[in-house]
């Protein structure tokens, strides 16, 4: 079965004044289309740091992935540039953080923040970012997803 993402020996550590703290040590996973993968662990284990290291979202100087191969579509993200990185995040892999309070921002419609995303990674119209946020809304059960896409705009 073709393999979507191929974690191989992820290292990421993070360099403090008190030395280095090793949160991700040698992880290997696979991922095959179609399937789901769930990363499971006690707290503190590395499971954000380790999908943080897939986005290539992790904070540096201080944090920094110093081995591994993280392969998407047979590409290594290790080797891509930050410009690329930008293309693919979003658009072609996109990580749901487990904290909702920092997921999404209470100032703005859960709509709008999803119309934000489809014009910007899509590259859709207004009309169409709004449509779309409206059908995704009503396909989780969202109740008057309309209502939550009014005035969808990019901030």
């Amino acid at each position: 079965m073709e393999q979507v993402l191929e974690v191989k020996g992820l290292k990421t550590y993070f360099y403090t004044e008190d030395g280095v703290a090793k949160s991700v040590d040698g992880v290997d996973f696979s991922l095959a289309k179609g399937k789901t993968l769930g990363i499971v662990g006690e707290s503190g284990c590395g499971k954000s740091v380790t999908s943080l290291s897939v986005m290539r979202l992790v904070a540096e100087p201080v944090g920094r992935i110093v081995a591994g191969e993280i392969r998407f579509g047979g590409d290594n993200l290790l080797d891509k540039t930050e410009k690329e990185m930008r293309g693919i995040r979003g658009n072609r892999i996109s990580m749901i953080f487990q904290e909702p309070m920092t997921s999404l921002n209470p100032v703005f419609t859960v709509g709008n923040q999803i119309g934000e995303v489809l014009k910007l990674h899509q590259g859709m119209t207004t009309a169409e970012a709004t449509k779309r946020s409206i059908e995704m809304l009503r396909l989780v059960g969202i109740p008057l997803p309309e209502k939550e896409c009014m005035n969808i705009r990019i901030n």
